[in-house]
């Protein structure tokens, strides 16, 4: 028999379609049967009374580390999901540096096999080079036909041009989308924080932007000939921005994100030597913290992304220049993205978008949108929540989170994942 549950009295949130309305939505096991003002529900159907609550298409992350395989004392592929569906996020994109590296089909299969269970959905991201070396493209081709067609080096840059040209090419005839990692080697392999003043006075080596633009303007250059889909996963600085928006003019299939961080924080987070606070990229400059936020108005940015890197306390309890780079994030993407919304510099369906809508629509996934017959795959949070984000009380087994202390507007209180109730707040 199937199960319905009608969501009624909720602020139904479609970035895809501009919805926004006060109305009602009807789920039918996995999917969703209908939406609108008022919908028809059978009289067995389970009613869940939102009170006014925000209702969207679940959150979709596109940049996602998990310790699992090889580092289960950092993550675990279910307390990832249990992180997630607290932050809203109902799709996980799983970066592949993990212990076997994610560079064949046989990886794909397995991690899949272990998160089979999970409360929200992985999507395996797969090497675009064996190993993550950067010296021999994977099977872009096999993989791409069994359906895995988002191909990344995550953390690594691959440096040799030819190389990258070859994956260009190759992936191109798969419609394959390429994800590089943005650092010129010998202009970031020392560095710890944003190059500059601030970095003088730190005592601490700086990596400039024009390590990030350089990779950038290659890949550009390549991507003339080819016609790959290229994705930027974390665009952090101003002529980086100028890039993306020349390339998209001239016609090539270019997108862009950025992680919360970036566009939450500078490099004055630093000050301290907080070690929560090293990234790779690092936090830029004010400066370019705000042409990022310009760039996602304009939509030359198209995806935020978490950047969810757990790393564990003897990690990041050491002097800065050692400390391993990455923060946790898959709790604090809504939160900290919705102060764009409070502060008035961009609209929620926006925000939303970035969330939902465009990483669905980048990576070709079902899902990410609130229409007949869609996933039932949802967010639910209240607007107008105000708390400290605490580490304490956060899911992940790790707490290297940038934002202990921060004041922010927005919670989520309920997750849904194929029709299933996956999160709900307890207050």
């Amino acid at each position: 028999m199937s199960e319905y549950t009608l969501y009624k009295n909720a602020r139904l949130l479609d970035p895809a379609s501009g919805l926004d309305i006060k109305g009602e939505l009807l789920s039918k096991d996995d999917r969703i049967a209908s939406l609108g003002e008022k919908v028809d529900a059978p009289e067995n159907a389970n009613i869940i009374d939102l009170k006014g609550k925000c209702l969207a298409p679940g959150l979709i992350d596109m940049r996602v580390f998990v310790g699992i395989p090889g580092a289960d004392y950092k993550d675990t592929i279910d307390n990832t999901g249990e992180a997630a569906a607290a932050g809203g996020v109902t799709t996980v994109c799983v970066q592949p540096n993990t212990d076997p590296i994610i560079d064949s089909i046989a990886h794909i299969e397995y991690l899949a096999i272990r998160a089979k269970n999970a409360l929200v959905h992985f999507v395996a991201m797969p090497a675009a080079t064996k190993q993550l070396e950067g010296k021999e493209m994977t099977e872009i081709g096999l993989m791409s036909n069994a359906g895995y067609n988002t191909f990344t080096d995550c953390s690594s840059t691959i440096e040799n041009a030819a190389i990258m040209n070859r994956i260009f090419k190759y992936a191109s005839a798969f419609d394959a989308l390429i994800i590089p990692h943005l650092a010129e080697h010998n202009l970031s392999k020392n560095g710890c924080m944003n190059a500059g003043d601030l970095a003088t006075r730190m005592g601490l080596t700086g990596i400039p932007t024009a390590a990030e633009t350089i990779v950038l303007e290659r890949d550009m250059r390549l991507l003339k000939s080819t016609g790959c889909r290229y994705h930027a996963s974390q665009i952090t600085c101003a002529d980086s921005i100028d890039v993306i928006k020349k390339s998209k003019e001239a016609g090539l299939k270019v997108s862009a994100g950025v992680a919360v961080p970036h566009l939450s924080l500078n490099e004055y987070a630093i000050e301290d030597y907080r070690t929560f606070t090293k990234l790779s990229p690092p936090l830029r400059s004010e400066e370019d913290r705000i042409a990022v936020i310009e760039a996602l108005k304009d939509g030359t940015i198209d995806v935020i992304v978490s950047g969810h890197d757990p790393e564990d306390p003897e990690s990041k309890r050491v002097p800065y220049e050692q400390a391993e780079a990455g923060v946790i994030g898959l709790e604090t993407l809504l939160n900290v993205s919705l102060e764009m919304h409070h502060n008035g510099s961009l609209s929620l369906l926006d925000i939303l978008s970035k969330l939902t809508s465009n990483p669905a629509k980048i990576m070709g996934l079902d899902c990410g949108v609130l229409k007949e017959g869609a996933p039932a795959d949802f967010c639910i949070f209240d607007l107008d929540s105000p708390y400290r984000i605490d580490p304490d009380k956060m899911i992940s087994i790790t707490k290297n989170t940038p934002f202990d202390g921060r004041p922010v507007q927005g919670r989520v209180i309920k997750t849904v994942v194929s029709g299933k109730s996956v999160y709900d707040y307890d207050g």
